[in-house]
């Protein structure tokens, strides 16, 4: 359980990693797990790989918000049973306690990476799957996914990486222990209903039309943009009164950006602003 060799230390859009793909296309970074035959389940070392990738992108301006899918029809399956599993059956507590700590920094890393994260959810999307298109900021769905938070049902709680306290904020207290208790499979139509998904769309639209979102975002001010991820997951912790100074302040920043200055002389020449991110 050893950490990787070579962490991201290069441009994003000249990093190969080995467990996922990855393609940087107008500022939008795409990560699509690739294991189709098995419905792209997690191991170890995609897990902390991709806990990498997200840390990185803090330290590249060129990536201004990140798309995550799965390849061949399926978001994620969850852990690998049996390269996961199987192993984590014969580890002791302080083995078992390492491990539960790493996935849950791949949701840390998620929800500090500054960029905005887009997941296309198609197909299954169960266990740590769910818990990655939960940490995403957006998510979107094709028609027939399936989302379950399984843990239940393999003998284990439901707190997994952070569920019990992100999924309620996003469902609601009730339905969000529904699935918890249960481990069973949320519809497409039930997380738009619910606020989970953003919408529904075709299988064939579900990626291209979560890019188009993505690149939306990219096109727009990113220093706000970061403010805007930050403060949304920092008021969570704040009383009204707290987050409304709070917000006086962070807007305060953002008016001293030039892409303030750019909008407002957009605004007087009837134009697009054209956002540069400084």
């Amino acid at each position: 359980m050893s950490r990787p060799a070579n962490p991201v230390t290069v441009p994003l859009a000249d990093y190969s990693p080995q467990h996922f793909l990855l393609a940087a296309v107008d500022g939008v970074a795409t990560v699509t797990l690739n294991r189709p035959e098995r419905k792209n389940p997690l191991t170890f070392e995609s897990y902390r790989e991709l806990t990498d990738f997200f840390r990185a992108c803090a330290f590249d301006d060129a990536v201004k918000s990140i798309v995550v899918t799965g390849a061949g029809g399926n978001f994620s399956s969850g852990g690998d049973v049996f390269e996961i599993i199987g192993p984590l059956v014969k580890m002791d507590t302080k083995g078992l306690t390492a491990f539960t700590r790493m996935t849950g920094d791949l949701v840390k890393a998620m929800r500090a990476c500054p960029q905005p994260i887009v997941a296309a959810v198609e197909g299954i999307c169960a266990g740590a799957g769910a818990i990655i298109a939960m940490a995403s900021d957006m998510r979107l769905a094709a028609s027939g996914a399936k989302v379950a938070f399984l843990f239940n049902k393999v003998g284990l709680a439901g707190c997994d990486m952070g569920a019990c306290a992100i999924l309620p904020r996003i469902i609601g207290q009730s339905r969000a222990s529904e699935l918890l208790y249960t481990g069973r499979f949320m519809t497409a139509e039930e997380g738009e209903r619910w606020g989970f998904f953003s919408r529904i769309v075709t299988p064939e639209q579900v990626l291209p039309q979560a890019q188009v979102l993505a690149k939306q975002v990219a096109e727009g001010p990113t220093f706000a943009n970061t403010m805007t991820k930050r403060m949304l997951a920092m008021e969570w912790a704040m009383s009204v009164e707290e987050a409304i100074e709070a917000e006086a302040v962070a807007q305060a920043l953002c008016m001293t950006t030039a892409d303030f200055e750019r909008a407002f002389e957009a605004f007087a020449s009837k134009v697009k602003p054209v956002f540069r991110g400084d």
